[in-house]
């Protein structure tokens, strides 16, 4: 059976092959496509400057943190620096209010760097940590949203190249389909060739056909899935992640934000706290009294000497009739009688601070009735040496007391102890107590001469021990008159009620020094800081080095001393007793020997 194509079916057909082709072509062209990809490329740059940003601030306040603790650090070691040490002199400076409020105005500012300490935490905690595990948090969320906008790409991408081979295909049938019905148009035309090439032109022509046929309607269907890919890819899923993307920026702007006013909130939350540091410094300096300061100086450093008096007129137009004048001192306790004059020593006691006297203070030693001091000096000293005897003897008493208690212990129960094991030290702390009994007898002596010198004081009262009732008033008396009759080349008082004449000074007096304070026998080292609260105590700090006077007689107890007027018992356990056997005394030790 002949199959023939009426020639314009022909024409018409390849005319409608070629404006599908050339419109599937215009359809599948996507400009946009590259566009998409550009602005995740600017995205991702973008958010990584986000990040970088919040790095930065992470590192300025991390800097902040440490620039307020250095800072801390500073104010308390400038703080420390400027504080007493513990029993020296500088403690004594610090009776003045000046001082007390300049310790006041240091103990402010070591709080006032704990508030900077505080901010420094809080910048850390609050800030610092927080911001840096966000970071971590923003890295992966921004990790994510972009691997799923590059796989939504990839996606995209290859529905593409699939309708790109559906396409290059569907125009590849088409023009073998074109070709063919032109070869076969060729031969129906041409008489010359048989009626099978015919036949077999015509069946190649619609195989072809057919062929391109198929194309098509693959192709269409790959294109509509296309179509509907690249819609939800630019419509759902490109906005989406768009979205989440602008989200995560946002959060990002947000959280920086709140960074800035914690940074801020984080100081004005000390605030108040500094404001009561700077007013207790106003406040310290506004205690300041200056009239107190001069009255503690005055009390200090007053002498008690009485004003010199009026010195004669010495006439020497009568030489036979020539007076002998008189110093300040002799006039001042005189009744008026003219006293001879012998030699020129007399001249150096108008005043009491004469060399020899400075050389001894600056020796460290001086004469155990502290006749080298005036008055009102020596009758304090007197008065301390008072006390620290009674509480001498108030400590041998407690310790009597518990070995008396102990001793009864042992009675009542034999199998504790031997009772005559304590009857030694029981005798000893006897003789302990007894020698310090004359002691007090005799200090109290020279105190109540000195109190009975002493100009505006005649009614003052007299501190006695508490520890008996009676004194040896015969011990007072020699006391006082061998301490008119031994003068050291300082300044004493020679003058007494009975007699007005002067003694001679001469180089024999210096012979008859006064009893030197106890000799040390050695050193220690404070192993631990002790608060001595008890009295006949002292207390020591960790380290301090000070010398030994006493050593433990078994009590458990050392007696040491820091300086002349500082000494008392500290646990043998809480020093390192350095012995020397050719200990020398105190007042040729200097603090560069330890």
């Amino acid at each position: 059976m002949e199959f023939s194509l009426p020639k314009l079916d022909r024409v018409k057909q390849r005319t409608q092959l070629s404006r599908l082709n050339r419109g599937i072509v215009e359809q599948t062209d996507l400009p946009t496509r590259g566009r998409y990809q550009d602005q995740f490329d600017n995205l991702e740059k973008h958010t990584q400057w986000g990040i970088d940003v919040l790095e930065k601030y992470i590192k300025f306040v991390k800097e902040r943190t440490e620039i307020e603790i250095s800072y801390a650090k500073q104010l308390r070691n400038l703080s420390k620096k400027y504080q007493p040490k513990k029993n020296s002199k500088e403690e004594e400076e610090y009776k003045y209010t000046s001082c007390k409020a300049f310790l006041a105005t240091l103990n402010e500012m070591n709080d006032y760097a704990g508030q900077h300490e505080v901010i420094s935490e809080n910048m850390t905690c609050q800030i610092t940590a927080e911001l840096a595990r966000y970071v971590q948090e923003l890295k992966q969320e921004r990790k994510s949203h972009f691997h799923e906008g590059r796989k939504a790409q990839q996606h995209i991408e290859t529905c593409w190249k699939q309708l790109e081979a559906s396409k290059r295909r569907f125009e590849r049938d088409c023009k073998e389909a074109d070709r063919a019905q032109q070869y076969f148009e060729k031969m129906d035309a041409d008489i010359n060739v048989t009626k099978a090439d015919v036949e077999k032109a015509r069946s190649q022509a619609q195989l072809r056909h057919q062929m391109a046929e198929e194309s098509k309607g693959e192709y269409s269907s790959i294109l509509q899935k296309f179509n509907h890919e690249q819609h939800e890819h630019y419509y759902t899923h490109i906005p989406n992640i768009f979205q989440k993307i602008q989200d995560m920026e946002e959060r990002r702007i947000v959280r920086i934000g709140e960074s800035m006013k914690t940074f801020a909130e984080v100081d004005r939350q000390v605030i108040p706290i500094i404001g009561k540091c700077l007013d207790g410094i106003t406040k310290a300096a506004e205690s300041i009294d200056q009239q107190n300061d001069s009255q503690l100086v005055i009390e200090a450093f007053k002498s008690g000497f009485e004003p010199p008096g009026d010195i004669d007129f010495e006439d020497f137009t009568q030489p036979m009739k020539r007076t002998v004048s008189e110093s300040s001192l002799s006039n001042s306790r005189g009744d008026g009688k003219s006293e001879p004059k012998f030699g020129g020593k007399s001249k150096g006691k108008l005043w009491p601070f004469i060399k020899k006297n400075k050389l001894s203070l600056k020796l460290g030693g001086g004469p155990e009735d502290f006749s080298n001091l005036p008055p009102e000096q020596r009758r304090k000293k007197l008065q301390q040496k008072v006390d620290e005897l009674n509480r001498d003897i108030q400590k041998e008493m407690d310790q009597r007391d518990a070995l008396t208690k102990m001793k009864d212990v042992y009675i009542k129960n034999p199998q504790m102890g031997d009772p005559a094991s304590v009857d030694h030290r029981l005798a000893e702390l006897g003789q302990n107590m007894e020698k310090l009994r004359l002691e007090v007898q005799k200090f109290e002596g020279w105190l109540a001469e000195v109190e009975g010198r002493l100009p505006m004081r005649t009614e003052q009262t007299r501190r006695q021990s508490g520890l008996y009732e009676t004194q040896n008033t015969s011990a007072v008396n020699n006391c006082a008159q061998d301490r008119e009759s031994s003068p050291d080349g300082s300044y004493t008082e020679e003058q007494s009620q009975e007699s007005e004449m002067k003694v001679p000074a001469t180089d024999f007096d210096d012979e008859f020094d006064d009893e030197e304070p106890l000799p040390t026998i050695g050193t220690c080292k404070a192993l631990y800081t002790f608060e001595g609260q008890n009295e006949g105590t002292i207390s020591v700090a960790e380290g301090e080095m000070l010398y030994v006077i006493e050593e433990d007689k078994g009590d458990g107890w050392t007696r040491i001393r820091r300086n002349e007027d500082e000494e008392g018992y500290v646990p043998t356990s809480y020093v390192e007793v350095y012995l020397d056997k050719n200990a020398k005394d105190v007042s040729q030790i200097t603090s560069e020997n330890l």
